[in-house]
């Protein structure tokens, strides 16, 4: 009885041992055929590698050939070596080179003049307001020195002019018409604007003179008049006040302008400012 349990005891361990190996095998077998198949794909892909590394280089080694059958050709057509062709190439680029070079210093050279141009144009342009500042300057301080007065009818007279430069910025005031004049000793009445204007006495030494005025068919002596004096009187249908101011008393000569409102008719054969 004991004899017969230990060879049951005996029989299952030598089955166990079956199963394991066969386990064993067939895990072996799965191996070695992953591991063939892997070896197998991995060979077939180096393969794919080579042949495309192996058209890559005919290609180049291709190209190359190529490259220098072309220079040899053009070698050939110029009468020139290979050494000498490379020697003439490396000579272009470096004139090329050169010539790039000279352009870009020329190119700087230009901006810089044209750079030059524009400051001395920004200069220009601040002389020429430094001037426009000067020259307004010089206008006000005109202005200062033109002054106002009563005229020799009791009426408060305009600014008064004592140059023709004066008369000038008046005319550009345009707060009434004005009309120069010169006179002559013994000349007829001459037209001046509406009226008519003759001179009859001249005194230089003491700047005086003596004047005719015709105004609406009527004639005013303005005797013993002052240089710088407004001489006024009244002319035309709406009674307007007319002045005119002498300057400068010559030897038989005398020169001013007349001043009328810009309401006042306009002379036919004179155009006023």
């Amino acid at each position: 009885m004991s004899d017969e349990g230990e060879h049951i005891v005996v029989e299952q361990h030598s089955n166990a041992g079956k199963w394991i190996l066969i386990g064993l095998a067939v895990a072996f077998v799965a191996a070695s055929a992953y591991g063939h198949f892997t070896m197998h794909a991995r060979m077939e892909k180096m393969s794919k590698d080579l042949g495309a590394s192996q058209s890559q280089v005919a290609e180049l080694q291709n190209r190359m050939q190529n490259a220098e059958a072309s220079e040899e050709a053009i070698g050939q057509k110029l009468g020139m070596t290979k050494k000498e062709l490379a020697t003439r190439t490396a000579q272009l680029r470096s004139e090329q080179k050169a010539a790039e070079i000279r352009l870009e210093n020329e190119q700087k050279a230009r901006i810089s003049e044209v750079t030059g141009d524009i400051a001395g144009m920004k200069t220009d342009v601040g002389g020429v307001k430094t001037d426009v500042a000067s020259t307004r300057a010089d206008l006000e301080a005109t202005k200062a020195k033109l002054q106002t007065t009563i005229g020799d009818l009791g009426m408060q007279s305009g600014l008064i002019a004592h140059t023709r430069d004066d008369l000038e910025i008046l005319k550009h005031k345009g707060d009434r018409n004005y009309y120069e004049f010169t006179l002559l000793k013994g000349a007829k009445p001459q037209p001046v604007s509406t009226v008519s204007l003759q001179l009859k006495k001249a005194d230089t030494k003491r700047g005086k003179f003596t004047m005719n005025v015709t105004a609406d068919d009527k004639t005013i002596e303005k005797k013993d008049r002052t240089v710088a004096e407004p001489i006024q009187f009244y002319s035309g249908r709406d009674h307007l006040l007319f002045e005119l101011v002498v300057w400068n008393v010559e030897k038989n000569k005398a020169t001013g302008y007349l001043s009328t409102p810009k309401s006042a008719p306009a002379p036919v054969s004179v155009t006023a400012n």
